[in-house]
């Protein structure tokens, strides 16, 4: 990659941070009081950022497959911060399952809270995971999509990591259609690191999984779709593990 790639790389990502101070701030009267305004704060940063990263690093995106326009369970591949832009822009009302600490994190942690994501925490297992069917539970009555990322953390392409039961627990708890989503992202925007490389960057909503199965074979079909289809996704961009 020439120096210009590196350069154009840190400037799509101070910028980045930049816009989501002044989105935040810009839009934090009406998302004060209103949800509806979080997330209209939210889809406009989402919205900037892919502008940007197409204008300033040539990655293009593109989502494949029918976004849930109600109420499901979205279970996705996660890649890199892109495959959160891309997900949450696609759905009318998304709203994570995420990590306790990032509720800490200026602006996103308090945005994150009002459009209603469950923070988790991720230390004792099964602590963890009664809490989190209890928060969701609780948050039950604003409908919408959650969304959740079954490996609980960022996966490098050709990296494996397990499937975790929370996800199962979940959809056998709300009784809800589970969308799967497979990704190719992190070949573009990688999990670390301060290169964005041009190419199509794609995240893929898949066949929606019926609600009613047993977790053990609910757990083995997701990752069934989710890792074929991802590992499809990466290669036809040219990825060789």
């Amino acid at each position: 990659m020439t120096p210009i790639r590196w350069l154009l790389s840190l400037v799509f990502i101070v910028q980045m941070y930049l816009a989501m101070a002044v989105i935040a701030l810009a839009f934090a009267p009406w998302a004060l009081f209103s949800r509806t305004g979080a997330r209209a704060a939210c889809k406009t940063y989402c919205r900037w950022v892919i502008f940007t990263l197409r204008l300033l690093c040539g990655t293009r995106c593109e989502v494949r497959g029918t976004p849930p326009t109600g109420e499901a369970v979205i279970a996705a591949k996660h890649q890199s911060f892109l495959d959160i832009i891309l997900i949450f822009n696609a759905v009318p009302t998304g709203k994570f399952i995420m990590k306790r600490e990032l509720i800490f994190t200026p602006f996103l942690g308090q945005y994150a809270l009002k459009i209603g994501c469950v923070p988790v925490n991720r230390g004792k297992r099964g602590a963890a995971i009664t809490k989190m069917k209890a928060d969701v539970a609780a948050g039950a009555a604003e409908p919408g999509q959650l969304i959740i990322y079954p490996q609980g953390t960022r996966v490098a392409p050709g990296d494996a990591k397990p499937y975790k039961v929370g996800t199962g627990l979940l959809y056998e708890q709300l009784g809800q259609p589970c969308v799967p989503v497979a990704t190719n992202v992190g070949l573009f925007w990688p999990k670390r690191g301060l290169l964005r490389k041009p190419g199509l960057a794609v995240v893929e909503f898949l066949d929606p999984i019926a609600p009613g199965l047993k977790v053990q074979e609910f757990m083995a079909r997701l990752e069934t779709q989710v890792e074929t289809h991802s590992n499809r996704l990466m290669r036809d961009a040219g990825f060789r593990a």
